[in-house]
């Protein structure tokens, strides 16, 4: 993966934030993501994702983490999502719903 980023983020509350994304999404966790723009996917995470630095366009570097999301019944379809732009997110198995 490439270590570039739309957004990157050091104020220490997005990075809470995100930090506390990663602690919500567990492999192998069936989840539903609502995102900033409006639309949701769900999937079951194919890896813990991990806060990572990258850079963005304008060279500054910060934090930033993606979770990979993949579908049994749909071997072919898999999406990636940068955690900032998570507002929400369901847990639709009993992976983590009985922690929340």
């Amino acid at each position: 993966m490439s270590r570039q980023a739309e957004r990157v983020y050091t104020d220490k509350s997005s990075i809470r934030h995100i930090e506390a994304l990663v602690d919500e999404l567990p492999a192998n966790g069936h989840v539903v993501l609502l995102l900033k723009d409006g639309s949701s996917c769900d999937g079951v995470v194919s890896t813990r994702p991990n806060v990572q630095v990258f850079r963005d366009g304008a060279d500054q570097e910060g934090i930033n983490a993606t979770v990979q999301l993949e579908r049994p019944d749909a071997p072919d379809w898999h999406r990636r999502v940068w955690l900032d732009q998570i507002v929400r997110l369901e847990h639709l198995d009993s992976t983590m719903a009985s922690e929340n």
